[in-house]
């Protein structure tokens, strides 16, 4: 079972991003490296990014919804 990494940014997009998806039925996990350094005791080196990880079998469905979710961003 393997994850690929669709995108990597700010939070707030990170979680439109995933309601996009989420919608169309794809479950999407999110990895934030600030809250797992604050976990494990060590300073974040960014505040509010995020990666986006999907299954391979829902990978090029995922990347051409999360490219419709960017463009109505960029409105």
């Amino acid at each position: 079972m393997a994850y690929h990494k669709i995108y990597g940014g700010s939070f707030i997009v990170v979680e439109l991003i995933r309601k996009h998806l989420e919608d169309q039925g794809i479950t999407a996990i999110i990895k934030d490296e600030t809250e797992s350094g604050r976990l494990a005791g060590f300073g974040p080196t960014t505040y509010g990014y995020q990666d986006i990880f999907v299954h391979e079998s829902e990978q090029e469905k995922a990347q051409q919804i999360m490219a419709i979710a960017i463009a109505n961003l960029e409105l």
